[in-house]
């Protein structure tokens, strides 16, 4: 599932103000649940129980907290930009202040690690996420994010000019 397929305008988070992880994720499980009709402790519950097995800071100031529930029919993403970076116990060390959160079916298998693959390529480029960052409102948030990735590299504006 392309990461285009899995977020909403509605679900993302801009401005977070949270201070530390928990609080992070303690928001982010809120506002899913609004969206998903699971409970906000469920989601909470899941996302900190997957933090336990190591960080989802994967490097960058970018954090991909993630988890599986019954009773999910499809994976949804939600995404969040802290105007102050918090610590996350990232690979690198460094404070996080983009999180893409997802949440996948009980029984997703293999799509929800193509889902997470797909979240990873899209946040591992420098320039998307600078442009993430100075984002001045939702609207421009959404459209980075739900922009096809295979039309966000610098390659394909040459592949299609040709």
């Amino acid at each position: 599932m392309k990461v285009s397929e899995l977020i909403e305008q509605g679900h993302i988070l801009a401005p977070l103000r949270a201070s530390n992880k928990k609080q992070a994720l303690q928001e982010i499980a809120q506002q899913a649940a609004k969206h998903t009709n699971l409970p906000a402790r469920e989601i909470f519950d899941c996302l900190v129980e997957r933090e336990r097995l190591g960080s989802t800071g994967v490097g960058d100031g970018v954090a991909i907290p993630h988890g599986r529930f019954a009773g999910l029919e499809e994976a949804v993403g939600f995404f969040a930009v802290l105007p102050k970076p918090i610590e996350f116990e990232s690979i690198d060390q460094e404070p996080v202040d983009l999180i893409f959160a997802l949440l996948a079916p009980a029984e997703s298998g293999a799509d929800h690690l193509k889902s997470l693959a797909g979240i990873a390529r899209l946040l591992r480029d420098k320039r998307i996420c600078a442009k993430l960052r100075g984002a001045k409102n939702v609207e421009a948030i959404f459209a980075l994010l739900a922009t096809p990735e295979d039309q966000q590299s610098p390659d394909s504006t040459l592949s299609k000019a040709s």
